[in-house]
């Protein structure tokens, strides 16, 4: 009796085919180098604002999926736990401001952090910005703050329901008075870089968008511009365009002395760059070429008067720091400060007149510290693996901070004295869940071909290895992109029900510098794929989890892997979480920022990258038939990144194909984007729907 009670108990819930609404099929078909490719979903690719038909069929869709993620037994228990785990107080890294110290804190269930201010970096501040404020729902966001030279003011960004357009505003920090400037049609920056006077501040922008190009047409044409505080945008002085090159996208950084404005511009998402800078001291300096080709990484790291420090991948795929006099800027002059080494360099900063290095080794943070002159000074210790990040600051100081974590590890803020090389612990997240009950372990597995890849395994002490535990694979494997482990409440939670969390280091990303990272692109993306599909044959082999009891999850480019993965392997996976994934590979780079991403997946206009792109595209290999496993597909209707079309295509798609019982939903999140700066309760809310949906799906 108790058996039959639990089959009951644990019978799937099942979403008939004709309970799916219906999806209108159009005769829509395009032809790519003489292949004729149908299209019948094409009509879904409409902005969901602009279209009524397509807000009707987002509006039917959520109808039925709502309805099933609400009817699940376990939903409710795990929201609840999610909300404890949350309701923790959480530190960002302190930055120092003019002699204070500014940080970001969230008393637990705020949607957004605050931003406060303080004397000193052991003492609590006061409030300086704070974002709950702006909107009742939390859906307003600080998209980025950038402060002056001695902290005199703050420039910050507001990102509205998850766009990445930003409006610069600005605070007097004295006085906290908000000004009248207004600097709008900003997007990809979270920083502005500010003129040693405090008199304004360069940023990029775009041309203003018409209403129904804002979310989903090309960006192109960014320009620089100089914002004088105290006056209207429409008074910004043009410093910078290339009208000859649409497509080229620009960064900006002002000198350590203030003289020089430096200019990065690039054109993909690779790290390619070439280099401008131009005197500030001359009013009618133009901007001079200093690296004149796209062809390697020119990564801006500090400057001391006309020396220039850049990490660079020229000679180096695992990069290297090298130095740059303008006064003798001949690449013959050009000096290497670190050189190239076994582990990928990540980024440098300039901090007591010293360089703090990022490393990766195996996945995990190395930090290395350096003289000027590139002699090695000493590591920073760690207790355990995981990840850290901050260790910014001016090269005046003499004290930098930094957060460290792993998967079950909850974040700590650190002091680090640049003199005596110690760490001073100043804050940690008090967690209700025993780090010392749980075990982070990394293993490396083969791929298919032969391919030495690693992966983290997570989970609590002592499970057995029966093929029955509920594991979640996770993996991203895209645009030198690393994972690394850092910790999470969501995942604390998955591991408190049982459950394996495990992350695999993929192809693609940038474990393992430019040639791991190049080896999962363009033609050699299906890499990326089988190092996928491995880690979960490994898993099953190793005893973790069986086929019925593995599901795996990935965002946006992770989507696209949970995708092409699923319509290869159908048969090797319990339940499949896709987010605000690129599922259509041959339109991607017709929306917004898809154009860039050429660089990672190359583009359906050349023939042979058509041929590749055709091969594995999640929305044109779905086969009807088959016996897809339970899939819920999440985005949302403001997502100007990965425009939500590509979701909708793949769902009406899957629904129609899927031949099995389980169901294929999406989960279509309103007043949110692709994921960057979303309110802690959709946060919440959201994730109890994708573990409450898995667990009840697998085995």
């Amino acid at each position: 009796m108790y058996k039959l009670m639990c089959a009951f108990l644990w019978m799937p819930i099942v979403v008939a085919a004709e309970k799916y609404p219906d999806t209108r099929r159009v005769d829509h078909v395009d032809v790519y180098h003489g292949v004729e490719v149908a299209d019948p979903y094409r009509w879904l690719e409409d902005d969901v604002r602009v279209s009524p038909d397509v807000a009707d069929w987002v509006r039917r869709q959520n109808e039925v999926t709502f309805a099933y993620l609400e009817s699940l037994p376990e939903r409710a228990a795990i929201e609840e736990r999610l909300t404890e785990l949350w309701d923790v107080e959480r530190f960002g890294v302190p930055q120092k401001v003019g002699g204070q110290y500014v940080y970001t804190k969230n008393d637990g269930l705020q949607n957004q952090s605050t931003l406060y201010i303080a004397d000193s970096f052991d003492t609590d501040g006061e409030v300086l910005l704070d974002p709950n404020s702006w909107s009742e729902d939390g859906t307003v966001a600080l998209g980025g703050t950038s402060f002056s030279e001695h902290g005199r003011y703050l420039a910050y960004a507001v990102a509205a329901a998850g766009s990445d357009w930003r409006t610069w505003r600005v605070m007097e920090i004295s006085t906290r008075a908000i000004l009248d400037d207004e600097v709008e049609w900003s997007k990809y920056s979270r920083s502005v870089s500010w003129t040693k006077d405090e008199r304004g501040f360069f940023y990029t922008r775009y041309d203003e968008p018409s209403s129904d190009d804002q979310f989903q047409g090309l960006t192109l044409n960014q320009k620089i511009f100089y914002h004088r505080v105290g006056t209207g945008q429409a008074e910004d002085v043009l410093v910078y365009q290339r009208p000859d090159e649409p497509s080229w996208e620009f960064g900006t950084d002002v000198t350590d002395d203030g003289r020089y404005l430096i200019i990065s511009a690039s054109v993909g998402t690779d790290d390619r760059y070439r280099v401008l800078y131009r005197d500030l001291t001359e009013p009618y300096g133009v901007a001079l070429d200093l690296i004149d080709n796209f062809d390697h990484d020119y990564s801006f790291a500090g400057s001391r008067g006309t020396i220039f420090y850049f990490k660079t991948s020229l000679d180096a795929p695992n990069k290297r720091l090298i130095a740059i006099d303008i006064a003798n800027p001949a690449q013959e002059n050009w000096k290497e400060i670190i050189p190239e080494k076994d582990e990928p360099l990540a980024w440098v900063s300039i901090v007591n007149n010293q360089l703090i290095a990022e490393y990766l080794r195996d996945a995990v943070t190395k930090i290395s510290i350096y003289a000027l002159s590139g002699r090695p000074v000493r590591d920073v210790e760690f207790s355990t693996i995981g990840s850290a990040y901050g260790f910014s600051g001016k090269p005046s100081d003499t004290e930098t901070f930094y957060s460290f974590s792993s998967y079950a590890t909850p974040p700590s803020v650190y002091r680090y004295d640049m003199k005596t090389g110690e760490s001073q612990l100043l804050r940690r997240a008090s967690v209700d869940f025993d780090p010392d009950d749980y075990e982070v372990k990394q293993i490396f597995y083969k791929s298919k071909d032969g391919t030495r890849v690693p992966m983290f395994i997570t989970h609590k002490k002592n499970i057995q290895r029966d093929g029955d535990n509920p594991t979640l694979l996770y993996g991203y494997g895209g645009f030198n992109i690393s994972l690394t482990p850092r910790y999470s409440p969501a995942r604390i939670a998955w591991m408190e029900r049982g459950g394996v969390y495990v992350v695999a280091n993929l192809r693609g990303g940038g474990e393992y510098g430019e040639n791991w990272h190049q080896a999962g692109t363009k033609l050699n993306k299906q890499n990326v794929f089988d190092d996928f599909i491995a880690a979960a044959e490994y898993l099953i082999e190793k005893g973790y989890c069986a086929s019925d009891s593995l599901a795996i999850q990935g965002g946006s480019n992770g989507g696209l892997l949970v995708g092409a993965v699923m319509n290869q392997r159908p048969e090797l996976f319990g339940a499949a979480l896709a987010a605000v994934g690129v599922m259509d590979m041959l339109r991607f780079h017709r929306f917004t920022a898809g154009r860039y991403w050429v660089d990672d997946y190359g583009s359906a206009d050349d023939p042979e990258e058509f041929d590749a792109l055709y091969t594995y595209s999640p929305y044109h290999n779905i086969r009807e038939g088959l016996e897809y496993p339970p899939t819920l597909i999440t985005t949302a209707d403001h997502d100007d990144r990965v425009v939500p079309g590509h979701s909708f295509k793949y769902t009406a798609a899957l629904q129609r194909a899927q031949a099995g019982d389980g169901p294929t939903l999406i989960r279509i999140e309103t007043d949110a984007g692709h994921g960057a700066g979303k309110p802690t309760s959709k946060r919440i809310q959201e994730i109890a729907d994708q573990y409450a949906f898995v667990l009840h799906h697998l085995n």
